[in-house]
């Protein structure tokens, strides 16, 4: 019989046959603050977020989140990692939001702080990842053509 040659090998002749996965659960990624930081994006617009165990404040470029995002709707979009993980009012977040428009600063702001969340309490992975709230939306502003009024629009035909 052949000799074992790879790592993979070594190990399966230690364990006399029997591989044994390393089950380590993720570790949090958490800083000498107490923080967890993550960056969030969505279209044009980067979030740079910081949480913390609080009492729910959300600070958005050093004004309050109610301030910043005036529409409940982008206010909703931001509090969803919170209420989907049962998390709202537990933790604080500070975060500098710049570039895009206001949806997709709200929506960058989701993302980040979905990944932060992840980054506190690593077990949130799961109810995060089967909401959507991981995952970067890469549709972006199509280009415009030459040749063409925008993107996809042609310029008005003209019969005579």
């Amino acid at each position: 019989m052949a000799e074992p040659t790879g790592a993979f090998d070594e190990l399966k002749k230690m364990t006399g046959g029997a591989v044994v996965e390393e089950t380590s659960a993720a570790q949090p990624e958490i800083d000498a603050f107490n923080r967890a930081y993550a960056t969030g994006r969505r279209k044009d617009a980067v979030a740079r977020v910081w949480i913390k165990p609080g009492r729910g404040t959300i600070l958005v470029n050093g004004r309050d989140v109610s301030v910043f995002f005036a529409r409940p709707t982008l206010r909703m979009i931001i509090n969803q990692p919170f209420t989907v993980t049962n998390r709202l009012g537990q933790y604080d977040v500070s975060c500098s939001v710049n570039g895009g428009g206001l949806s997709g600063q709200a929506g960058a702001l989701r993302h980040g702080i979905s990944r932060a969340l992840v980054r506190y309490e690593p077990a949130l992975r799961g109810a995060l990842k089967s909401g959507g709230f991981l995952t970067r939306d890469s549709r972006v502003v199509e280009r415009k053509k030459y040749g063409r009024a925008k993107a996809r629009r042609s310029f008005q035909f003209s019969k005579r």
